[in-house]
C-alpha cells in the first residue's frame, strides 16, 4: 500500500510541477507586453523608409556599387553620415531616419558627376529616382568665345584674350 502511495504522490508532484510551470509562462507573458523601462526611457521618433534607385541619365540602366550618403542636418550642424551602397538593380534603402529631419543626399558613382540635393522627410515612406550624367567639359576662363577646344592660344596672339597684363620690369 505504501509504495502505491508513493507512486500516486510522485505523479501527483509532477502533475503540479507542470501546472505552475504553464501558470508560470502565462504570467510572464503578459509582463513582456509592457515592458519595464529605465525613468530615463525615451521612446525613439518614429522612422521613415526612403528608397534611392541611381540611374545612368543618357539609357536608364542602373548604376550598382554608387555610394549613396545620407547627412542628417539639424540647423547648420551635419548630425553624422549614413553611406550605402547601391545594389545590382541601382538601389538603396534606409529605414533608420526620423519623420521630420532635413537630410542632405549625395550620389557618388565612378565616371558620373557627383549629385547632391537637401530634402525633408515629411512621409514615412520615400521613393526617389536619381539620374547620374556623364562629366562635361571643363570651364576655363582662358578660353575665348569664338576659339576651338583644340587650339591653346586665342588668335590675337601667344597669349589669351583674358590673361592678365604683365608687368613692367624696373632695373
Amino acid at each position: 500500500m505504501i509504495p502505491m502511495f508513493r507512486r500516486t504522490l510522485f505523479r501527483f508532484s509532477i502533475v503540479l510541477a507542470g501546472f505552475a510551470l504553464v501558470l508560470g509562462s502565462l504570467s510572464g507573458g503578459a509582463q513582456q507586453d509592457q515592458p519595464r523601462r529605465g525613468r530615463k526611457y525615451k521612446a525613439p521618433p518614429l522612422s521613415s523608409r526612403i528608397q534611392v534607385t541611381v540611374l545612368r541619365d543618357g539609357n536608364g540602366k542602373p548604376i550598382e556599387n554608387a555610394a549613396v550618403i545620407f547627412h542628417p542636418i539639424e540647423g547648420d550642424k551635419d548630425k553624422g553620415v549614413m553611406e550605402l551602397k547601391t545594389n545590382f538593380d541601382g538601389k538603396a534603402l534606409i529605414d533608420v531616419i526620423p519623420i521630420g529631419d532635413t537630410v542632405r543626399l549625395q550620389i557618388i558613382a565612378k565616371g558620373f558627376q557627383t549629385y547632391g540635393e537637401d530634402f525633408k522627410v515629411d512621409k514615412d515612406s520615400l521613393s526617389m529616382e536619381v539620374r547620374m550624367k556623364r562629366p562635361g567639359e571643363q570651364y576655363s576662363i582662358y578660353k575665348a568665345k569664338d576659339e576651338s577646344v583644340n587650339s591653346g592660344t586665342s588668335s590675337g596672339g601667344d597669349k589669351p584674350k583674358d590673361a592678365p597684363p604683365a608687368k613692367p620690369q624696373t632695373n
